[in-house]
């Protein structure tokens, strides 16, 4: 290859939004070597977030979520082909169709799939549904569109929620199973959870919380008909859905040598993988959901996410990092931000809510529907979340970059300050959840010891 940084081979590994966005900015950056995109599924890169959303609902055909791309980006595409293993020193990718791709610089963004139904029979009986696909979502529409009399949904997380909002906007009687004590505590924590309680039930789903399905039941013809729980209780329904949280794309890489696991592969603030030992490698570069990186914000713990921004700004940083020499590469330091429409709730979210130990309600009310909720740390911001008010959150973003104090001053929120004190976050332990969270922290734990604030007299 030389010391030319931008030409060479360059393999993309992952033909999501990641592999996309990395592509695109590997030209922009004048890149000009041969650049592969390998995909698993059969399609060119295309949109997820709609899939739970207006797909379900009817209003868009699942073929219409293909992502824009902002230029050509002149790629050989290798689509519906599994990547099923990496030789890191005679720089390969082993390719399920046999044919090893050599490349000078990789980039792995396999991102993650839906978490199975642990009990293969049950998985699929004719009914059991998971949502990440778009073949997953065109049939899971059908079965909402042919009007069946119960829908259950098992998992109480972003996912889980969006699909029995949809069900319900369809008329749909739908049942939510949580094991932890309510849904969307796992990502937003106690307070908030307890309205995402109060909208699902308003709403009409039937939430049972800490509760568990033990198994899943079919008829002869091995069709779903019903599910039983943990406390006893006998379910029917005809569509289920397991909104179990996702699994990071990490097996093709068991022999590989570098540091993958469950939790996804660990990089440096600029994108390179580490190896098993930790060292950093100079090839290996990761982006999108599969990849765990340190942010200064979070302690330098490793952050795992699964956001949409992330992916697109984590794959740019990593693909001019690929083609820089390394005084001229840069730091992913982005926010994490995501949002979530459902029940007639826009929910936004900045930061990392699980990284606290205490909230206070800044603007508005529960009661209103409408409100910021600021999260702290050992008496600094670190977090937001908004509800049908995402107008402020670009306030307390500037808040959390300047990590500054919580809680929050007057004049960061439309009451006196006094009015509000400090409660405990609430953050459950991940273990007691039916989903992952969609952002973890992997480190040492915030200690759940609250810190006493001075409230101004």
């Amino acid at each position: 290859m030389g010391g030319d940084l931008k030409d060479g081979r360059i393999v993309i590994v992952g033909a999501s939004l990641a592999g996309l966005r990395a592509a695109e900015k590997l030209r922009e950056e004048g890149f000009t070597g041969s650049l592969t995109v390998v995909g698993d599924e059969p399609h060119p890169p295309y949109d997820r977030p709609p899939l739970s959303k207006q797909v379900l609902l009817g209003q868009a055909a699942p073929r219409s979520t293909g992502l824009p791309m902002r230029l050509d980006p002149q790629v050989d595409w290798r689509l519906g082909v599994r990547a099923t293993g990496l030789d890191p020193i005679g720089k390969r990718v082993l390719l399920a169709d046999g044919e090893p791709l050599p490349y000078d610089r990789l980039l792995i963004a396999t991102g993650t799939r839906a978490r199975p139904w642990p009990n293969p029979q049950e998985a699929a009986l004719d009914g059991v549904f998971t949502l990440r696909t778009r073949e997953d979502a065109t049939g899971l529409a059908e079965r909402l569109a042919a009007g069946p009399r119960r829908v259950l949904v098992i998992g109480g997380g972003f996912t889980g929620s969006e699909i029995a909002s949809a069900c319900r906007e369809r008329g749909l009687d739908v049942t939510v199973t949580e094991r932890g004590p309510a849904p969307l505590i796992g990502a937003l924590g106690g307070t908030l959870s307890k309205l995402a309680a109060a909208m699902h039930r308003n709403h009409g789903v039937d939430l049972r919380c800490g509760v568990t399905v033990t198994a899943l039941r079919g008829d002869a013809a091995g069709r779903f008909t019903g599910a039983d729980l943990s406390d006893g209780s006998r379910l029917e329904a005809d569509v289920c859905v397991a909104a179990l949280g996702a699994v990071r794309n990490v097996e093709w890489l068991a022999e590989a040598g570098l540091a993958a696991g469950p939790r996804g592969i660990a990089c440096d603030a600029g994108c390179r993988a580490f190896n098993m030992y930790g060292i950093v490698t100079d090839d290996v570069f990761v982006a999108g959901d599969v990849s765990r990186f340190p942010h200064p914000l979070f302690g330098y713990q490793l952050l795992s996410l699964e956001h949409w921004g992330n992916a697109v700004a984590q794959a740019e940083v990593a693909a001019h990092n690929m083609v820089s020499p390394g005084p001229l590469r840069r730091p992913h330091l982005a926010l994490p931000t995501f949002w979530s429409t459902q029940f007639g709730l826009n929910i936004k979210s900045v930061g990392v809510p699980t990284f606290s130990d205490q909230v206070v309600i800044a603007q508005g009310t529960l009661e209103e529907r409408r409100l910021a909720m600021v999260y702290g740390y050992q008496g600094r911001v670190t977090a937001a979340v908004t509800v049908n008010m995402a107008k402020s959150l670009e306030y307390y973003q500037h808040l959390i970059e300047t990590a500054a104090p919580f809680p929050p001053a007057p004049g960061a929120s439309d009451r006196p300050l006094a009015a509000e004190v400090p409660i405990p976050s609430d953050v459950p332990d991940p273990k007691g959840l039916s989903h992952g969270p969609t952002v973890a922290l992997t480190g040492h734990l915030p200690d759940r010891r609250l810190t006493v604030v001075p409230t101004a007299g």
